[in-house]
């Protein structure tokens, strides 16, 4: 599941919101259903359900809702939030990082001055990561250039 935080314009209002804008998951979620067990929100997004319950013990996840049987229920913006969880995972954010950012959420607008501090360290984490791989790239084709070519000449040598 992708899943990328964006400011999006509203055509009609031209007011900004703070949006989840996803492409379609890898397992669409069915039409309707905003109730999910933990087996379900394991076959979504590929989590355990160890982590799913580490997750709430930690405070990354918001509350989440009980069935009349003690039983997780996660929503589609639990989902939505879990699809964030893992693009900042992916980003090398430390965990602590994370829960600082979901505590920030929770506690609501008059945080988004700290929330885009703590998203912009990581994006200049994440930038300076892509310059290295593009460094390590350029490495690579070289080597795979000089073997090509070598062994171009290996064989017309032995023809």
């Amino acid at each position: 599941m992708t899943v990328m935080e964006t400011t999006t314009e509203a055509a009609e209002t031209g007011t900004r919101t703070d949006v989840c804008a996803a492409p379609p998951e890898r397992h669409r979620r069915p039409d309707g259903q905003d109730s999910y067990t933990i087996s379900e929100v394991v076959a979504f997004t590929g989590l355990s359900a160890h982590t799913l319950r580490w997750y709430e013990r930690i405070g990354l996840m918001p509350h989440i809702d009980r069935s009349h049987t003690g039983q997780r229920r996660y929503s589609n913006r639990d989902l939505d939030w879990l699809s964030l969880v893992g693009k900042l995972r992916l980003t090398g954010m430390p965990v602590a990082d994370m829960v600082r950012y979901a505590e920030l959420v929770r506690e609501g607008d008059d945080t988004y001055l700290a929330r885009f501090e703590l998203l912009e360290a990581t994006r200049r984490d994440v930038q300076a990561r892509i310059a290295e791989l593009q460094d390590t790239l350029a490495v690579l084709d070289h080597k795979i250039s000089f073997y090509a070519d070598a062994g171009r000449a290996l064989a017309s040598e032995r023809s």
